[in-house]
């Protein structure tokens, strides 16, 4: 029993000797805990629910949290959607199916949530609101269960397309990088009331988007979305360059890249940035590597082979809906296949290791690492809730 929860039953049970230090108790123990785990414990007394709810402890608790590959799940009734299940992937030891259980659920009623970046522990969602018939953004974070749409639309004549987002770590707020475009409606381009181009969004501000220029920008909107590495935010468009934006100075630069198979994606191993390349043909995925980041020099580590037509026996249709993500995993890489109704965790000896079968499920190319901080931004987001609908 933890020396500040003292009652006398308590001390009956457990003498002083076997109780344990605050130091070891809140910073060794607690902080190592889930977040669901850990607001379990903050109602066994108001010690541990004041040391716990500190800043400073939040903020070791996040950090000691796990980088996982995130998944949705649609859950269907009938043919239709009726929520949606973010679901940060863990496979255990010797499990020969996946155990895939979701942080957080959203109602898709009026709404349908599309998961579209994730930054310590924030996501942003696109969603399309039946109401005004046209897609928008919100931010959450699945542990507080916090929720706010943005001020921002697209496809109603100005089209903004969300590139990445990331904490500015000079002023301390989160940042959304986005690209504005003039929409056609009735086919005539819609007058802008500013210029198209990159724009910078910080949360919480009460400011509109700031314009940045940096129209090529427009080729990032076709990837498979942005990787935070090293304070700087990396896409894969088409061709062998890396284009990179520093969170810093908030400036646009390119790197070299290998010339990869197919549809590449970016991933973080450690401390190194890496590429996944998946030929259209489906049978080949290659791993490449930057030895050196500051150069540019890259090297494949691994090409991975399956045979498509022993996996569509046994799965199912394999058609360019489908996704093939590369994740680190305890020092290596795995891969998370989309196989129709399936999703296949396959080794790079391309060896089939676990599957779950779920209608709707995939892989997010994303990665999430839980937190409980609190964040002064919510509050101040029109239509901000709390531990209520879209979450169920």
């Amino acid at each position: 029993i933890h020396s500040s929860c003292w009652t006398p039953a308590a001390t009956m049970a457990d003498p002083p000797h076997r109780s344990l230090p605050d130091e070891i108790t809140i910073w060794e123990i607690l902080v190592r805990l889930p977040p669901k785990s850990l607001l379990r414990c903050r109602a066994v007394c108001r010690a541990w629910r004041s040391a716990t709810s500190a800043r400073r402890f939040l903020l070791a608790h996040h950090a000691l949290q796990p980088t996982l590959p995130l998944l949705y799940g649609f859950n269907f009734v009938g043919d239709e959607v009726q929520s949606l299940d973010i679901i940060p992937f863990h496979q255990r030891a010797g499990a020969g199916q996946l155990q895939l259980r979701p942080v957080a659920r959203l109602e898709q009623d009026s709404d349908f949530h599309h998961l579209e970046a994730c930054c310590d522990g924030l996501l942003v969602l696109s969603f399309r609101n039946t109401s005004v018939r046209d897609w928008r953004f919100a931010v959450c974070n699945p542990a507080t269960r916090q929720y706010a749409p943005l001020p921002m639309a697209y496809g109603s004549g100005v089209e903004y397309s969300l590139l990445g987002m990331y904490p500015h770590i000079p002023t301390g707020d989160y940042r959304l990088l986005m690209y504005r475009a003039s929409a056609l409606m009735h086919g005539e381009l819609v007058p802008a009331a500013a210029q198209d181009g990159s724009y910078i969004f910080t949360l919480g501000s009460g400011q509109p988007p700031m314009h940045i220029g940096f129209l090529d920008a427009e080729v990032l909107t076709y990837t498979f979305g942005s990787l935070l590495f090293r304070g700087s935010l990396h896409w894969r468009p088409p061709g062998n360059m890396i284009m990179v934006f520093d969170t810093t100075t908030e400036l646009f630069r390119q790197m070299r890249a290998p010339v990869v198979l197919g549809h590449a994606k970016l991933f973080q191993m450690d401390e190194m940035l890496g590429m996944s390349g998946f030929n259209d043909g489906g049978t080949t995925i290659d791993i490449w590597m930057a030895q050196d980041y500051e150069r540019g020099v890259w090297a494949c580590k691994y090409r991975v082979e399956f045979s498509v037509a022993d996996l569509t026996l046994r799965f199912g249709k394999f058609d360019g809906s489908s996704w093939v993500v590369a994740v680190p995993w305890d020092g290596d890489v795995l891969l998370l296949v989309n196989f129709g109704e399936w999703l296949l965790h396959v080794d790079i000896g391309g060896k089939l290791v676990a599957t779950f079968h779920r209608k709707g499920l995939g892989p997010a190319n994303l990665q999430l690492k839980q937190t409980l901080v609190q964040h002064t931004f919510f509050p101040t987001l029109e239509g901000y809730v709390a531990n209520s609908a879209p979450f169920i």
